[in-house]
């Protein structure tokens, strides 16, 4: 999630980033160290996924259309959805919330049952 965080910064959609920019910013999301090596492994596959595009004779990278359709989705998914029903998972959650992750719960499973998905570990 951090990775696609430091995606959406305006900044860095419309001036395009380098490594050592985006490494910066995920390392401040992630509140750890992000090794150089992890970061260029991940723009890697960012690249080969049409994710982000090198741009010519620079060390710079630019997020592709699709690129930028899926860090805002990612990130909305998780400040929308992720933390809200997390919290649902704690005593002091009210009952709406966690009635509410109740029904989201057996709808995934519903899915995932008729999808045929084996059941995670």
């Amino acid at each position: 999630m951090a990775l696609t965080g430091a995606l959406c910064h305006t900044l860095l959609a419309a001036t395009g980033f380098t490594n050592k920019n985006l490494r910066v910013l995920i390392a401040g999301l992630l509140g750890s160290d992000y090794r150089p090596n992890q970061m260029t492994y991940d723009l890697r596959r960012l690249r080969l996924n049409g994710l982000i595009r090198r741009l010519p004779r620079s060390n710079r990278y630019m997020l592709t259309d699709d690129g930028i359709r899926i860090a805002i989705f990612y990130t909305k998914i998780y400040n929308r959805l992720l933390v809200p029903l997390t919290a649902a998972d704690q005593p002091q959650a009210p009952p709406d919330l966690r009635t509410a992750l109740t029904t989201i719960t057996r709808h995934v499973d519903d899915y995932a049952t008729r999808a045929r998905l084996p059941h995670a570990a």
